[in-house]
């Protein structure tokens, strides 16, 4: 086996085994059964503007399939925003994605968890936050605090494991669009974007 396929073969291993026991350790803190694949990453972070000038909001990182996937996208590490609720894939992302801004905290606490960026305007958010875990309250609380965040228009990215959008219509406040169905993802992915204005 060449080195190069060698290493690559070690380090997705390695990032599944951590994420199995991410879901181990707090189940209701990871809502995939395995890492996000880098087609549905590359769809998530296909919203973001790197010309904006303003930066990312990342919302549960885990293993960084899809970190990588907005870094790739042109977003320079330092504009990367990352809340990841899980210690294990915090310290694991720190030494994978260095320069990017990752936060051990909760992404239902923005306040508290982006401290001194608190007040930041945001060009996207892409989040793998498992929603149906929570109640709608909570989902829609977070959603509206993310919109409070950007400029109008701008997507809040979401991924669910659900048939329907995780977060209940409410036209008055924000708009819903189903944005993929992504089968090549273990279960198939659906892909939701936010926005107002």
């Amino acid at each position: 086996m060449a080195l190069g396929l060698k290493q690559r073969f070690e380090k997705k291993f390695d990032e599944e085994i951590r994420f199995f026991k991410g879901v181990m350790q707090g189940p209701k803190s990871v809502g995939a059964i395995v890492p996000t694949s880098s087609i549905t990453a590359k769809r998530m972070a296909s919203v973001v503007n790197p010309s904006s000038g303003l930066p990312v909001l990342e919302l549960g990182p885990g293993t960084g399939v899809i970190t990588k996937a907005i870094l790739a996208r042109g977003i320079a590490p330092e504009k990367l925003y990352s809340i990841e609720y899980s210690s294990d894939f915090y310290h694991h992302l720190l030494t994978s994605y260095p320069g990017v801004n990752f936060v051990h905290g909760d992404a239902f606490d923005l306040e508290a968890s982006l401290g001194k960026a608190a007040d930041q305007t945001f060009d996207a958010v892409i989040s793998a936050v498992p929603l149906l875990s929570f109640p709608m309250q909570s989902r829609i609380a977070l959603l509206e605090d993310l919109l409070d965040r950007m400029p109008p228009g701008r997507p809040v990215m979401q991924i669910t494991y659900g048939p329907v959008s995780p977060i209940i219509a409410n036209p008055d406040r924000y708009t819903i669009r189903h944005f993929d169905f992504v089968v090549r993802n273990i279960p198939p992915a659906q892909l939701w974007i936010y926005s107002r204005g």
